[in-house]
């Protein structure tokens, strides 16, 4: 069970480092592992060089064969697991705007195994992200990436998503294809009321990369607030993608910032409130991840030499 616990999170990461990471295992047990399923079957799996891990036409057919039952087996395990911890309650999830979306598959998997235990979505703010589990008014919250402090625990990635500029139709920029990280230098900025620089530089940049000051203008306390102050024409704001498509106002624009790294959202809760249902929920969630992919992983990452 362990290798082929390897060889299906391998074939999802395409990174030896990474597949390591997860696993709490050494780079080298990877290696060893996945050359030791070679020689049982007698065929690469992968196909490996200095700067990139792809699977091998055998790999892709072994990952069909095993991913969809080895998903089985955890699931019954986790299951029968579940149902001798007498895991139940209610678990309080703090998600933004449009993201109830990103864990529909985890809270379904999540009440699958549980069925004594309860998902209550509450929204959560932008302009405070951390505030209400910080607060314990949630129990855990779809957040982006990065948090601040040592009193939070960050768990799984449940989605990723390109960063978009969101201003008014009538702004300059609206009508451009894309638009760069320095092309902010000549905006004003919409501002949170509780947020720390570093998660709000994921999508409001204090400084272009010139170096020029990012400026700042009118405070929000909500999301809805923020879409007003945007298509009124007082302020832009970075968002995530999926914005762009829950909220298609007329006065609204969105416009791609072409050179913005993606932002990554995770799941985030207060390390001294950890339970075992939350706890549970987040296995959830990265199971769900993983299970998203159809067929077999296809992109090639890049890996160290």
């Amino acid at each position: 069970m362990r290798d082929i616990e390897i060889f299906l999170t391998l074939a999802q990461e395409l990174h030896f480092g990474r597949t390591a990471e997860r696993l709490h295992v050494s780079p080298a047990s990877v290696t060893q592992s996945i050359k030791k399923q070679e020689r049982r079957i007698g065929a690469l799996l992968f196909d490996r060089t200095t700067r990139a891990v792809r699977l091998t036409p055998a790999g892709q057919q072994l990952y069909r064969e095993l991913d969809a039952g080895y998903r089985q087996i955890m699931d019954g395990i986790e299951t029968v697991s579940a149902t001798a911890r007498g895991i139940s309650g209610m678990l309080t999830l703090g998600c933004m705007g449009p993201h109830p979306w990103a864990v529909a598959d985890a809270v379904e998997l999540f009440r699958t195994r549980h069925p004594g235990a309860e998902v209550r979505i509450r929204e959560i703010q932008p302009p405070a992200p951390l505030d209400a589990v910080r607060a314990g008014e949630v129990d855990v919250a779809l957040v982006w990436l990065p948090v601040d402090g040592g009193d939070l625990t960050v768990g799984p990635v449940l989605h990723t998503a390109p960063v978009l500029l969101m201003l008014s139709a009538e702004h300059p920029l609206a009508a451009r294809q894309s638009v760069g990280l320095e092309d902010l230098g000549d905006c004003v900025f919409v501002r949170g009321e509780s947020i720390s620089e570093t998660m709000d530089a994921t999508f409001n940049p204090l400084h272009t990369p010139s170096g020029r000051p990012v400026r700042r203008g009118p405070r929000a306390a909500t999301w809805h607030e923020i879409l007003h102050l945007v298509a009124s024409g007082r302020g832009v704001a970075g968002v995530s993608a999926e914005a762009a498509d829950f909220y298609p106002w007329p006065s609204l624009a969105f416009v791609p910032v072409r050179d913005a790294p993606a932002c990554r959202w995770a799941l985030v809760w207060r390390t001294v409130a950890e339970t075992p249902l939350l706890a549970a929920f987040a296995r959830a969630a990265a199971d769900a991840v993983s299970a998203r992919a159809t067929g077999y992983p296809g992109r090639a990452a890049e890996v160290s030499a």
